[in-house]
C-alpha cells in the first residue's frame, strides 16, 4: 500500500508551508500528493504550482468537480499538466453534490451516472487522439447543436499530442450503482469514509462492475485510494485528543453536507449501520446546534474511520485497510515532521 499526500482544498486564504510539505513528501518515499476543489480553490493549479518542485510524486486530483468544466476542458488541463509533469498526472474526478453543482456552476445535477459515463469517454478520446473528438449526448454533445448553435461546431483533436493515452482516470463514488460504474469505466475509485469494516459492501459493487462486459480493468490492476486522517499519538491522552478534534469535521459530513433530503454522505454512513446516528446529526446541524451535532459522534466510529494511536496500533489499521484493498492511503500533515514521521512509522 503506498502512501498519497492529501493536501485538500483551500480555506479563506491559501495554506502556508505547502511547498515544503510536498518536498517532505517527496524525501519521505510518498508515492503521490493530492489536491481538491470545492467552491474556492481549484485543483489543477495548486499542483502545478507545487508539484514543479518535485520530479517523482505522482499528481492527483481527488477530486475535480466535473460539472465545472466541460469534458475537453478537463482533457486540456490533465493533458497540460502530465506533459509538464513527465507523465505523472492522476485525474480524480467526481459529480460533488447538486446544491453545488446547480447552486455554483449553475448545471443541471440530474443523472449523475449517465454525465459521468460521457465525460470520460470523451476525455479518453482526447487523449487517445485517434479521430476528431465526437459524442452523440445527450448531456456534452459535440458538436453541439442544440438551442442557440450557429449550426458551424466541428470536431476537432487536440493540437498538442497527449504525452499517455493511458493517463489513470480515477472516480469518486460512493452509492452502490456509482462504485459499480467506476469499476467499470475508471482506472481506479476515491472513496470517502472507506473503512475495513464496511470493504465487504463495496466488494461486491465492485465486482459487479468488474463483471460487465468491456470492463477496463480487473481487481488486480485497479487502484482505491482511501482517506483517512492518520496520527501517530505518544500516548492515550493525545490519542482521545485527535479524536474529539475530528469529531466535527465527521458532523459535517454526516449532517452538513448537501441537503436534508439528498446528502450523500449521510447516506455513506446509514449504509454503514449509523442510520439512527445520521438523522440525529442533521437535525442538529441543520437548525444550527453543530456543537451538540458533533458531541453526538461516539470515539468508535471515529476510530472506525481513522487510523490514530501508538506506532504499533497505526501500523495494525494500516495494515487491515491494506488487506482489504486499498493500494494507496490518503493522509494529511501539518508539518514537514510529520510527513516524515508517518513515513517512518509505516515503512
Amino acid at each position: 500500500m503506498k502512501l498519497g499526500l492529501q493536501l485538500g482544498y483551500w480555506g479563506a486564504t491559501p495554506p502556508a508551508g505547502v511547498g515544503e510539505l510536498v518536498v517532505a513528501a517527496e524525501e519521505a518515499g510518498f508515492d503521490a500528493v493530492f489536491t481538491a476543489e470545492a467552491w474556492g480553490s481549484d485543483a489543477f493549479t495548486p499542483l502545478a504550482w507545487w508539484g514543479r518542485e518535485t520530479s517523482r510524486l505522482r499528481l492527483g486530483t481527488s477530486i475535480v468537480q466535473m460539472s465545472g468544466r466541460t469534458p475537453t476542458s478537463i482533457a486540456m488541463h490533465a493533458l497540460t499538466l502530465d506533459h509538464l509533469s513527465n507523465g505523472r498526472v492522476i485525474l480524480g474526478m467526481g459529480v460533488s453534490g447538486p446544491q453545488v453543482v446547480e447552486g455554483w456552476y449553475g448545471q443541471p445535477f440530474s443523472r449523475p451516472l449517465a454525465r459521468t459515463r460521457e465525460v470520460v469517454s470523451i476525455i479518453r478520446q482526447v487523449l487517445a487522439r485517434e479521430a476528431p473528438v465526437t459524442n452523440p449526448g445527450p448531456h456534452f454533445p459535440l458538436p453541439y447543436t442544440g438551442p442557440g448553435s450557429v449550426g458551424l461546431g466541428k470536431p476537432l483533436k487536440p493540437i498538442v499530442h497527449p504525452l499517455r493515452a493511458d493517463l489513470p482516470i480515477w472516480l469518486g463514488a460512493e452509492g452502490p450503482r456509482n462504485v459499480a460504474q467506476t469499476a467499470e469505466i475508471a482506472d481506479g475509485w476515491i472513496p470517502i469514509f472507506y473503512t475495513p469494516g464496511s470493504a465487504a459492501m463495496y466488494s461486491e459493487w465492485l465486482d459487479e462492475g468488474f463483471a460487465r462486459p468491456g470492463a477496463r480493468r480487473t481487481r488486480a490492476d485497479f487502484e482505491i485510494a482511501a482517506t483517512a486522517h492518520l496520527h501517530v499519538s505518544a500516548d492515550d491522552a493525545e490519542t482521545a485528543m485527535v479524536v474529539e478534534a475530528l469529531k466535527p469535521m465527521v458532523a459535517l459530513y454526516m449532517g452538513g453536507m448537501g441537503a436534508k433530503d439528498q446528502n450523500f454522505h449521510k447516506s455513506v454512513f446509514e449504509r454503514m449501520g449509523y442510520a439512527d446516528l445520521a438523522a440525529r446529526v442533521q437535525d442538529l446541524y441543520l437548525t444550527g446546534r453543530k456543537d451538540e451535532a458533533a458531541a453526538c459522534i461516539p470515539d468508535e466510529l471515529v476510530d472506525e474511520l481513522h487510523i490514530i494511536g501508538s506506532p504499533a496500533r497505526v501500523r495494525e489499521k494500516a495494515a487491515q485497510w491494506a488487506e482489504t484493498g486499498v493500494t494507496t492511503l490518503l493522509v494529511s500533515a501539518r508539518t514537514p515532521a510529520e510527513v516524515h514521521r508517518v513515513a517512518e512509522v509505516l515503512a
